[in-house]
Order: structure tokens, then C-alpha cells, then sequence
């Protein structure tokens, strides 16, 4: 995805209005922005009751913290949602998690970037879950795009830390494809893959090639391709992304 794609980012909550969907950039426009863990972030959670389920959104290259946010409201209502921006700023309410390598084929992120923003979102996580009073295997982190991909930067190298993650458009980077080993700990995580056949932006073989290494691991995901669906998120994705979370909080 190069820096021409940015737009596709930007414009993927466009769906929503052609699904009757709540668009998050205008259905949020009065959520607060959190400061008080090491990655600002939105939350609509319930602190009274303890040991909700915690979903962690995390969005694409050049979006922020509001993009992902309205799939909570077609997402099971009894868990706690936050949705976290990325560190490095690219201009006004425009975000990045990484660079991507110049001269490359495919999609790919500077090592340093990744690990910048990997140890980040780790620490992030670890905090909202005492924070929001959960437990590890209770977290489920949804990220789109380069969201996905430190989705599985952070939870492959440390499968205690999460229940499972949904990578949607994404891709699982050559280096954590190369470092990361299989294990016990590794095996009980919970993943979904969602891809769509047309993206254009994000390779949709991507998909199934991350399907067959984290199988190849010892693990067992959830791949879903979806039909005429770009470097976007559609209806049938987010009902699929729904099941997926309550049968992972039953685990």
C-alpha cells in the first residue's frame, strides 16, 4: 500500500452509509480522547461490572482512533470497547503505526517502526486490561489494514497477552513471519482473517497466506474471504467478526 492509498484508509467507513451503518467519524464526534495510558484512545465501556470481555480496535495508515469505532455498535453490546491511535502523526487526525520499506513489491514495515510501535501498543494493552478490570485471554484486538498487521506484530510474539485477534485486510510482515516460533502459549490464541477478493490496496492472497502459517504454528483460524469487497469492511465481514467474538469468549 503506498502513500497514494492513504485515501482508501480514510474512506473505508463509507460503506456504512450504503449498509444503513453508523458512519464513526460523525457518530462519535463527542467521544473524548483518553490520555491517561501510553496510547491516546475512545472507550465506551461499563467500569461497574468486572471482568468484561475487552475488544481493542486499532486502525489503518493514515486514519485515527475514530475510524474503527462504530463497528462497536453492531458488535456484542455486553463487552467493553476501546479503539487506540497510532503513535506516529502524519498530519492533523492522520496516524501511523509504521513506514513502510521503499522499493518493495509487497507490503512491508521498517523494523524499527514496528518495534517502536509494538512495544507501545503491548504496554497499552497491558494497562487497560488492569485498567478495565479484565483478564489476558478475555482482550480481543480487531485491526484493519496496518492495524491488523501489528495485531499480529504484538500478539504472535506475546500470546499471553491477548484471547485472540481479528485481522481484517491485513498481512502477517516477513518479520514476524520469520521470528516467530511455535509454543503452547501461541497455540490457545483465538484468530479470525478477513479479506476481501478485490482488495487492491493490501494483496487478498495475503489472507490465506497467514492463514497457512499460523496453521503451520499449530494454530487453527478463521479465514473469511468476502466477494466483490475491496480494501474495505462490509456487512457480511462485521456479522462474521461478531460470531467470532462471542465464540472466542467462550473458549
Amino acid at each position: 500500500m503506498r502513500a497514494a492509498s492513504n485515501r482508501g484508509h480514510q474512506s473505508m467507513l463509507k460503506f456504512f452509509a450504503a449498509l444503513l451503518f453508523a458512519i464513526a467519524g460523525m457518530a462519535q464526534a463527542q467521544d473524548t480522547l483518553h490520555t491517561d495510558l501510553p496510547l491516546d484512545y475512545l472507550a465506551q465501556v461499563n467500569v461497574e461490572t468486572p471482568n468484561r470481555p475487552l475488544v481493542i480496535f486499532i486502525h489503518g495508515y493514515g486514519s485515527n482512533a475514530a475510524d474503527l469505532f462504530g463497528l462497536k455498535e453492531h458488535l456484542p453490546a455486553d463487552y467493553n470497547y476501546l479503539s487506540v491511535q497510532a503513535p506516529v502523526e502524519l498530519r492533523a487526525d492522520s496516524y501511523k503505526w509504521f513506514t513502510q520499506k521503499p522499493g518493495v513489491p509487497d507490503y512491508d514495515g521498517v523494523t524499527e517502526d514496528l518495534k517502536s510501535s509494538g512495544k507501545q501498543l503491548s504496554a497499552f494493552i497491558t494497562q487497560a486490561t488492569g485498567k478495565f478490570h479484565t483478564q489476558p485471554g478475555k482482550v480481543f484486538l480487531v485491526g484493519f489494514s496496518q492495524g491488523a498487521m501489528m495485531s499480529y506484530e504484538v500478539a504472535l510474539r506475546q500470546p499471553k497477552l491477548v484471547g485472540g485477534i481479528a485481522a481484517l485486510s491485513g498481512r502477517l510482515l516477513p518479520v514476524v513471519q520469520s521470528e516467530v516460533k511455535a509454543s503452547d502459549d501461541l497455540k490457545r490464541l483465538n484468530v479470525f482473517i478477513g479479506h476481501g477478493v478485490q482488495d487492491r490496496q493490501v494483496a487478498y492472497a495475503s489472507g490465506p497466506q497467514a492463514e497457512a502459517t499460523l496453521k503451520s504454528l499449530g494454530l487453527t483460524p478463521q479465514f473469511h474471504g468476502y466477494e466483490g469487497l475491496g480494501h474495505s469492511i462490509n456487512e457480511a465481514e462485521v456479522i462474521d467478526l461478531a460470531a467470532w467474538l462471542k465464540q472466542s469468549n467462550r473458549q
